[in-house]
């Protein structure tokens, strides 16, 4: 990976970890908005896991002088145009982008961690943003994360209002709660009108993957992210090793969220997909048996009784696969073929 170049010492600044795959639909759009920041200096890696699909060739053909698209939910018409560069990183006189192949599938947490270990290098920085590639930000997003006042002992991660991309009316998240009888997450506010009043962070258990910032000192104490979950309940399981550093809101950390366009996450008007069930319930079964082993009855009493919402519905592949993945089972045909070779259940 090239290195990042040297930016005056009073810049505001934070560094930006984007891991992709099968993003090549989405990922131009989610860099011009990023690169349109306004107040920040950002450094931002861009991780892809083996993409199948020209994710790649979409980042590395990423050009100056895109008008920011009229679907942009807070487009203003605005032309960006910074500074061309035939090679990476690509800058503006603000931000710069570095971009890593892993050469295979790595799963989310270990594509974090490697985008992390390039960014902790620079020691100028002490904020650090994951960020989806289906995301796209407002301008003033990325300096309100990297100015929200921390307390005198620091912080573990800040999240903000993550809002539907197609129904930007709508919030999908502000922040997780668990429910430590089955291990079942809930999205603190989801559904809730965008202009709802912010939440409190102290009842929040985590904050979601799609828009999360960690301190340094969090990156410190909690270690990088459990890689062993693939996809979700990663972030889920490393909020809880922040110890007392505090869970922090920001009410100007605004993203909007195609909501798992590449592995088929719910969202309005569409159920999960089987890969999406899959990797969930084997997560939270696996979470439970980490950190509360006294609710894994309750966890397989729950995910039976979802099983069977989903088979009375006639979508047996999902079902199937939701029965395979608490069980730790390999995965169904149709999903392990998403999967890098050798992948360990």
């Amino acid at each position: 990976m090239t290195e990042f170049p040297t930016m005056p010492q009073d810049t505001l600044r934070m560094g930006v970890v984007i891991v992709t795959y099968g993003a090549a639909d989405v990922i131009a759009d989610c860099l011009e908005t990023l690169f349109a920041s306004e107040g920040v200096a950002l450094s931002v890696v861009v991780v892809d896991n083996a993409s199948p699909d020209g994710t790649a060739e979409v980042v590395r053909d990423w050009q100056v002088g895109r008008t920011l698209p009229a679907a942009m939910p807070f487009a203003r018409g605005r032309t960006h145009r910074p500074e061309q560069m035939d090679a990476f990183p690509r800058a503006t006189e603000d931000h710069h982008l570095a971009f890593i192949q892993t050469g295979a599938n790595l799963g989310f947490a270990a594509a974090v961690n490697i985008g992390l270990a390039a960014l902790s290098s620079l020691a100028v920085l002490d904020r650090f943003w994951v960020l989806n590639p289906d995301s796209a930000v407002p301008a003033g997003t990325a300096a309100a994360f990297a100015s929200h006042p921390a307390p005198k002992g620091g912080f573990g991660m800040i999240g903000g209002r993550v809002l539907y991309f197609d129904q930007p009316e709508m919030i999908q998240i502000d922040g997780g709660v668990i429910d430590w009888r089955t291990g079942v997450t809930r999205n603190v506010n989801q559904f809730a009108p965008a202009d709802a009043p912010p939440p409190d962070p102290a009842g929040m258990d985590f904050i979601t993957g799609a828009s999360m910032v960690v301190s340094r000192d969090f990156l410190r104490r909690a270690g990088p992210m459990p890689e062993d979950y693939f996809l979700y309940y990663e972030e889920v399981d490393w909020a809880l090793q922040r110890g007392d550093l505090p869970l922090l809101y920001c009410p100007g950390g605004l993203v909007y969220h195609r909501a798992g366009s590449a592995i088929g996450s719910p969202a309005p008007g569409r159920t999960a997909s089987p890969f999406s069930t899959y990797f969930k319930h084997r997560g939270r079964i696996r979470f439970l048996r980490r950190n509360r082993p006294s609710s894994l009855a309750g966890g397989w009493v729950f995910g039976l009784a979802k099983m069977g919402q989903l088979a009375l519905r006639g979508d047996m592949a999902a079902a199937a696969a939701l029965l395979r993945g608490m069980a730790g089972a390999r995965p169904p045909k149709a999903v392990q073929a998403r999967l890098p070779e050798g992948f360990a259940r």
